[in-house]
């Protein structure tokens, strides 16, 4: 990276100075996979990011999280358990199709019935009963209990064509049948892996996007990326990798975005005990209940284990926040009795011998290498960290589209995830990470290492159903509180969202760290 910057500052300067500023085209490159143009196969931030180009939901937010009208105008609860939205008049899809309240019914009907999805979108949905249409325009979600966030779970659900997409799979979707909506872009093309083609929807009922065309790039070589942008092969890019970001500050022709994120970098482990990758010292499998990973003393060893710190510090280059919980200072949920847990490995290895491993026991740690800033250097680090304490631990990594796929299957027995909590309300997050799985109820989406525990789901579900809500918070940091001292994940830190972009455009960053085509505004733009 550092020899390509030498070689191509020069021109890549030129390039940027060149950029046509009447141009019609947005080149963009993301650092993530798009893994599906289906809006309810995968509930992760690049699919979701580029759902909101093509799709559009009842309700939106706003670059602070900050609930606002999209698909319905309003909504207000009738009673305890039933919430009445006023649809928006006039809308189409992109093939004409009118937009009704049988579209939102349909819309949650199908969510459950997506095969194979890695991340159900069912967690948005859990509490619904059942859909009364009132009318075209009016319709009213009735749940099984009081669900005071219903609205903002509704900001995540993508709103689909009852006529267009009846029996539709995933496969239509990517192959561009499927791609239907009401937003701002119209699907033109997809190649997995590699570019995604949009048009602008002329007959979009929101703020006209900026650009006529969209070429939606998926670099996730950090080094290839940060190139395109520096020869002006695109004009855009996000995740910029750490060691770069100063640099890139200070390049002539190009410009920074940049927001506090709420997105949790964590550890989780197997909770079954039935994963392949503990041995004790001399390789032997540890399964079942003779599974360390099991006892709760040996997981909050391995959190002793980490110097936090010195990730932030040495890997993140400062853009991070060393975190011990689940929600950042200053958002809802922040716990303020709960700090970093402190690096104390003598700690940690006492912790060890008192469950039983004076000797420790050896480990694999899995994670991705293209998904995250840093993930396999963090992934390095804390396999080196593990192993001081006595715990040797060999890391494997892979691109995220198949190492999600295998960690989904609980396949692993220590591995990384991550939340983005793109609402700012973390009860979204809490049922999906740490509620015991049960997918007809959409609970525990996301909780791929299967940790269960019935006192937490309890006070999990009260605090989901109370309509009070200074008594909802305690409720939340009550949950938090009892996850981590279980140490049912390993919080690390919380990471920073940068965009970089040539000059002659500009950028609305978003706290839920959603790249979309239409917050890159054009400075000479006619509107």
């Amino acid at each position: 990276m550092r020899r390509f910057w030498c070689a191509s500052a020069l021109a890549g300067v030129m390039a940027l100075a060149a950029g046509a500023t009447g141009a019609q085209e947005l080149k963009m490159a993301v650092g993530s996979e798009v893994t599906s143009i289906d809006p309810h196969y995968h509930n992760i931030s690049p699919n979701n990011a580029l759902a909101a180009g093509i799709f559009a939901t009842l309700v939106d937010r706003d670059p602070q999280g900050r609930l606002q009208p999209s698909l319905a105008l309003s909504w207000k609860p009738i009673s305890d358990t039933v919430w009445e939205f006023e649809l928006r008049p006039d809308v189409v899809f992109h093939n004409g199709s009118k937009f009704t309240a049988e579209d939102v019914a349909f819309t949650i009907e199908r969510i459950p019935q997506v095969v194979n999805s890695p991340g159900s979108f069912s967690t948005y949905i859990y509490s619904i009963e059942r859909v009364e249409i009132i009318d075209p325009l009016t319709v009213r979600l009735h749940t099984k209990a009081p669900d005071p966030l219903l609205p903002v779970s509704m900001s995540t659900v993508w709103i689909l064509d009852d006529e267009t997409h009846q029996g539709l799979g995933t496969a239509d979707f990517n192959s561009g049948k499927g791609a239907i909506g009401t937003g701002p872009y119209r699907f033109v093309s997809y190649r997995p892996g590699e570019v995604i083609e949009l048009e602008r929807n002329d007959d979009y009922w929101g703020e006209a996007p900026d650009w006529e065309r969209v070429n939606y790039r998926m670099i996730t070589n950090d080094a290839a990326r940060v190139a395109a942008l520096l020869s002006g092969d695109v004009d855009f890019i996000n995740q910029p990798p750490t060691s770069d970001i100063q640099r890139l500050k200070n390049e002539p022709g190009l410009v920074t975005s940049e927001i506090d994120s709420l997105r949790l970098f964590y550890l989780l482990f197997d909770q079954t005990g039935e994963a392949q990758f503990v041995t004790d010292m001399s390789g032997k499998p540890l399964t079942g209940p003779e599974n360390p990973l099991l006892d709760s003393r040996v997981r909050r060893a391995l959190t002793l284990g980490i110097d936090r710190e010195a990730i932030v510090s040495r890997i993140m280059e400062g853009n991070a926040a060393a975190t011990g919980q689940f929600m950042p200072e200053g958002a809802k949920g922040h716990v303020p009795d709960i700090g970093v847990p402190e690096f104390d490995p003598e700690e940690a290895k006492r912790l060890l011998s008192e469950a039983g491993y004076p000797d420790g026991f050896q480990l694999t740690l899995h994670g991705s290498n293209d998904r995250y800033p840093n993930d396999s250097l963090i992934m390095q680090a804390v396999g080196q960290m593990w192993a001081r304490i006595g715990v040797p631990t060999k890391v494997v990594v892979a691109p995220y589209a198949s190492y999600i796929t295998r960690a989904s299957r609980q396949e692993y027995s220590a591995f990384q995830g991550s939340w983005g909590s793109s609402t700012g309300d973390p009860l979204v997050g809490l049922r999906s990470v740490f509620a015991t799985y049960d997918k007809e109820r959409g609970l525990g989406s996301v909780n791929r290492g299967r940790y269960s525990n019935p006192e937490l789901d309890t006070l999990l579900l009260q605090a989901m159903q109370e309509l009070d809500e200074e008594k909802r918070e305690a409720m939340v940091h009550d949950v938090i509180r009892m996850a981590m001292e279980d140490t049912a994940i390993i919080p690390l830190h919380f990471q920073r969202n940068i965009w970089v972009m040539r000059e002659g455009i500009s950028h609305v960053a978003r706290m839920d760290e959603h790249t979309r085509p239409q917050d890159v505004k054009r400075d000479d733009a006619t509107r």
